[in-house]
């Protein structure tokens, strides 16, 4: 709902002041529950008499309690800083409104309370009024002048319905808790809590939730990444032989459609994506080389439908998890043999029918671990066994078996290790060991920064 000249004109801008007087009078009474719930509650677990796995945990709560106390105050004294900001700039806004209409009744104007601009006859003497109605210039003068002076007005009240919707931005964000001070960052332990960092200044808000909203700009909150692509119908047939040290390959496709769609939400540490892929149409392809790389020697075939969709929620290089659920209708067969620098691996494949897939698994400082459980419906049988590093220098070590008369199914376990991750795992430890030990025992931090290099360099 837009904002009126009307509701300008009379809104009592003095009741933001007093609701500004009344959270920062909130602030300071929580201020005092913080005092005391340090001095007594918070107190009981930080003395020598109460010692254990119970106290730890008492002492964790406890913290994460008295932090929202003080994140609470934070946040109501943010809100009481937007609000006197708001008094101050409704109200120069508001003058200018009043200036606006002031002029405009200078200039022969009337403007009703709903702030509808008119010409003024009264002013006029009666052969003043009866030239302009007999002078076609005379009257179009007036219209113009009106529209002139209505845009003028109009433009004064735009403006303080943007400064409105800036506020109520502003009061919106402050009362959501970052979590910046989680994650061992702090004592923050409550998804949803008070807001410690809440932004008191209405014009850094602004700034941050137009930040926020442009695609281009990082800002603090979650940022957003997408894209969707979709082909066919299409054919190609494709003959390459092996030359130049490069793998010879034999490729046929027939596609019906091949659609994509993948994004991403981003937040410091933290990424959640996802991906959808679906297919139908027939391809087949073969492969054979012997190349530095080493032997490779593969031939697949399939024809059908498939679908896959998959996300992860992933934080840093530490931890993270993944779902995936695929499915098939129709016929696939491959055999293959890989040799190599970069792995070694030995498959084969025949299936007719559809199939379900459920695969998931978690990661923790560059080490996963995955499983995958397969029904299948129509004959068929498969065998994988292997290890390989990917373009993205991820090493991956598992297998797969499969068996299906007409109802059966398939099982696959599979070891990941991406050496960056756990390079980077083991350097924060080692740097996080070595501050906190600090300059009177340099010796650890230097013995934590070894196991750093050691380790990062087993996979370089």
């Amino acid at each position: 709902m837009s904002t009126t000249y009307h509701e300008i004109m009379t809104t009592n801008l003095g009741l933001l002041t007093s609701a500004a007087s009344a959270w920062e009078t909130m602030a300071g009474e929580l201020g005092k529950v913080e005092t005391r719930y340090g001095d007594s509650v918070q107190k009981i677990s930080m003395g020598p008499t109460w010692t254990g796995v119970s106290a730890g945990v008492a002492q964790t709560n406890f913290a994460a309690t008295r932090y929202e106390y003080a994140a609470a105050q934070s946040q109501a004294k943010a809100i009481a800083s937007l609000l006197r900001d708001a008094h101050e700039k409704f109200t120069d806004l508001k003058k200018k409104l009043e200036s606006a209409r002031d002029d405009a009744i200078a200039a022969g104007m009337t403007v009703s309370e709903q702030g509808r601009v008119a010409f003024d006859w009264s002013k006029l003497t009666p052969s003043e009024r009866s030239a302009y109605h007999h002078d076609p210039d005379g009257e179009t003068m007036i219209r113009e002048s009106v529209a002139s002076w209505q845009r003028h007005i109009d433009d004064r009240v735009k403006a303080v319905g943007e400064a409105d919707q800036n506020v109520r931005t502003a009061l919106a964000a402050a009362v959501v808790d970052s979590n910046k001070d989680a994650f061992g960052k702090g004592n923050d332990a409550t998804f949803g809590g008070f807001n410690a960092h809440a932004e008191g200044d209405l014009a850094k808000a602004t700034a941050a939730a137009k930040a926020k909203d442009d695609p281009t700009t990082k800002t603090d909150g979650w940022k957003s990444e997408g894209k969707a692509d979709v082909t066919g119908p299409g054919a190609e047939f494709k003959v390459v032989g092996p030359k130049y040290g490069k793998e010879g390959q034999v490729k046929a496709a027939a596609d019906l459609f091949h659609a994509t769609a993948e994004g991403s939400l981003t937040n410091g540490d933290w990424k959640l994506s996802g991906i959808a892929d679906a297919y139908g149409g027939a391809r087949a392809t073969a492969n054979l080389g012997v190349t530095d790389a080493g032997l490779v020697a593969k031939a697949e075939a399939s024809v059908g439908l498939r679908g896959l969709a998959e996300g992860r929620a992933e934080y840093g290089p530490y931890a993270g998890v993944y779902g995936r659920a695929e499915g098939f209708a129709g016929a696939e067969a491959s055999a293959g043999l890989k040799a190599g620098k970069d792995g070694v691996g030995v498959n084969a494949k025949a299936f007719a029918g559809a199939k379900g897939t459920v695969a998931g698994g978690f990661e923790i400082a560059g080490i996963g671990i995955g499983g995958t459980a397969e029904g299948w419906a129509g004959p068929g049988a498969e065998a994988k066994w292997g290890y390989e590093k990917n373009d993205d220098g991820v090493y991956k070590f598992g297998g797969k078996v499969g068996l299906s008369p007409a109802l059966g199914g398939a099982l696959g376990l599979e070891f990941t290790v991406d050496p960056d991750k756990v390079g980077k795992s083991v350097g924060d430890a080692a740097d996080a060991v070595g501050g906190f030990v600090g300059d009177g025992v340099d010796a650890v931090g230097d013995a934590a920064g070894s196991v750093k290099d050691t380790v990062g360099g087993w996979f370089s």
